[in-house]
């Protein structure tokens, strides 16, 4: 690993043609950024040409396909916020400058192609697609290298590409598909129709399917069940052949459950939830755990994004735009979901003792109510249902006209209620005229400005799923790797199919693959009950009904049942748009958008980026934008 490193740091700083064109993207360089890297000053006589013919250069350069992978997963906006689920502020009763604040929530102007966020995706995207052509390409110049070993590289960088391709067209629509790399700057791009995108993607994953292996000889390199998986979802995305532009058909949904059905049979699901995740203790005054005792490798994950320090394919990158090398690893910032903590009485400050809390993607209140908080684990695991103080905080003033009350560390001083439990007045908090020493916030609170001194922002439980216990406030940065794909999806992908009509899946109905999920989450597996919100939008209504399936499976079940297991793993946004469900539940179950209603057909593809554009002559706006 030392060898790699100085050998990689010693290469970034000579060489031109690395720099060029593994880092920078094929569209996105003025003319001052490239007259400025064509002018530094070369330590080495050594080419890269030279180097990336040998064995070690080679395998050295099909390691750059992998780091930046860290940075486009971690563009949650695009695939979070603005759906069903997720939205960037708790407070949906809010107006003025917060609405500013909500891009991608309520799909209004602010929305466009000059949104940095958007162009940030696209650079990121581009950059790797032009890393795993310049391996692609390069492999029929290396000497003296295992030919199998090199054929399993070229494949990797095959996967790679399709990977963000197929990330690219989802956003996007049309774009450019370049397929091999890129030796000099040019403005000419053409957008290239979704069809031959997905019949490329399909083409080349069918090839890396018969290429990698089926275990990765370092953890992190792509395998054949990852082709597997991508092609499953590729698959079943054409199948739904949005806007009739993908060249899909009804035998694509076959095609999608054959190929989940083989990633099930490589990858068994852990039999708990909860071993999927980082290990902590719900109260942090009793954590036991610490970063030492992470380790998020097991047989559910098929492909994941790699983020510890220690990682082979993830040790070096430059910083994005200043070409600076950051060799540390970890910088997942997953404490992002929902809440701010340190508002909370009891609470020292700015720490990470319930995860650093900054509150870009806060869950809409329907999404709570689509769990049965009783007995689905997941709902326990996602969401901070009680918070205790840390350290002892005399005199707090629970609210205005209120006697004072000595706090504790160790004092329960938060609790949210369950959104089919909710308690009377009686039994809330003396903040609200109860006879309890701490805050009880009813679900139908969720969201709403809190007046007290408990909490002085929109209220509700912070979605905790991936905190990792021992992260400093200061950093902010897990190190636990973030899961790209894993088998529990292939079997709601192959229930899926199936509603659309696939046939001779290996475990009967959908209903069998359905149901796999739901009885793994329920405690008590099969025999557990799980009832969830008769109307989900209804934030009052108590009334309830099972989502286990008996036979009836349906497209909202499945994303119901998405929801519940996959939220906050970035697949909402492409769930929503595939089955066509985008506008119709994020106006139904997020208050931004629904209030709003901004949403309209031309926002299921994002704008072109604007910088893009001026650099290139081919590419042309979105309709609508």
């Amino acid at each position: 690993m030392k060898n790699f490193r100085l050998k990689t740091k010693k290469i970034m700083k000579f060489n031109l043609i690395l720099i060029s064109v593994l880092f920078i993207s094929f569209v996105s360089c003025s003319e001052d950024q490239i007259d400025n890297l064509l002018s530094e000053e070369a330590i080495s006589n050594q080419t890269a040409g030279a180097y990336f013919s040998t064995p070690d250069g080679f395998n050295d350069l099909s390691k750059s396909i992998y780091p930046l992978l860290r940075t486009i997963v971690e563009q949650r906006e695009l695939v979070l916020n603005g759906t069903d689920i997720f939205s960037s502020s708790s407070g949906w009763a809010d107006t003025g400058e917060n609405l500013l604040q909500n891009k991608f929530d309520f799909y209004g102007a602010d929305l466009n192609q000059g949104l940095s966020q958007v162009a940030d995706l696209w650079i990121y995207l581009y950059k790797n697609i032009n890393r795993a052509n310049t391996v692609i390409s390069r492999a029929s110049d290396v000497v003296g290298m295992d030919e199998n070993l090199k054929t399993t590289r070229v494949a990797e960088a095959k996967f790679i590409r399709s990977l963000c391709l197929f990330w690219a067209v989802q956003q996007f629509g049309d774009v450019p598909m370049p397929l091999s790399e890129t030796v000099a700057a040019s403005k000419e791009v053409i957008r290239v129709p979704s069809s031959e995108i997905y019949a490329q993607l399909i083409s080349d994953l069918l090839e890396t399917e018969s290429a990698l292996p089926d275990t990765a000889t370092d953890y992190g390199r792509a395998t054949k069940g990852a082709a597997q998986h991508l092609l499953a979802r590729i698959y079943l995305t054409r199948g739904w052949n949005f806007n009739n532009s993908l060249g899909g058909s009804a035998a694509d949904f076959n095609s999608a459950l054959e190929y989940a059905d083989k990633v099930i049979n490589s990858y068994p699901m852990v039999s708990n939830y909860k071993d999927l995740w980082p290990k902590r203790n719900e109260n942090p005054n009793l954590q036991t755990f610490g970063p030492a005792d992470q380790d998020a490798k097991n047989s559910e994950v098929v492909f994941a994004v790699q983020f510890s320090a220690q990682a082979l394919t993830n040790v070096m990158e430059l910083d994005e735009l200043d070409f600076k090398i950051n060799s540390d690893g970890g910088s997942n910032a997953k404490g992002i979901f929902g809440g701010l903590g340190e508002e909370w009485p009891g609470y020292p400050g700015r720490t990470a003792d319930y995860g650093r809390i900054q509150g870009f993607h806060h869950t809409t209140p329907a999404t709570y109510r689509l769990f049965d908080p009783n007995t689905d684990q997941r709902y326990d695991h996602n969401f901070v249902e009680k918070v205790w103080a840390m350290v002892d905080e005399p005199g707090f003033i629970p609210a205005a006209g209120v006697d004072p009350i000595d706090i504790s560390s160790g004092d329960l001083i938060i609790e949210f209620r369950p959104w089919d439990s909710p308690l009377p007045v009686s039994e809330r908090g003396i903040n609200e005229g109860g006879n309890k020493l701490y805050a009880v916030v009813n679900h139908a609170d969720y969201g709403r400005q809190e007046e007290s001194n408990y909490m002085n922002r929109g209220r509700g439980p912070m979605m905790w799923k991936f905190w990792e216990p021992g992260i400093q406030w200061g950093s902010g940065f897990g190190q636990y790797d973030v899961f790209v794909m894993r088998s529990a999806e292939a079997y709601l992908i192959a229930a899926e199919a199936i509603v659309k009509g696939a046939t001779g899946g290996q475990l009967g109905s959908a209903s069998d693959y359905y149901n796999t999920v739901v009885n793994r989450a329920i405690i008590g597996g099969a025999l557990g009950n799980a009832n969830m919100a008769a109307d989900p939008t209804s934030l009052t209504s108590l009334a309830t009904k099972s989502y286990r399936s008996s036979g009836n499976v349906t497209i909202d079940m499945i994303l119901d049942e998405r929801a519940r297991e996959f939220m906050g793993e970035g697949l909402r946004w492409y769930d929503l748009k595939r089955t066509g469900k985008l506008i119709e539940r994020a106006k139904a179950m997020n208050p931004w958008v629904g209030d709003l209603n901004f949403i309209q057909e031309y926002h299921l593809l994002r704008p072109i980026p604007l910088k893009e554009i001026d650099l290139a002559s081919g590419l042309t706006q979105n309709p609508g934008y």
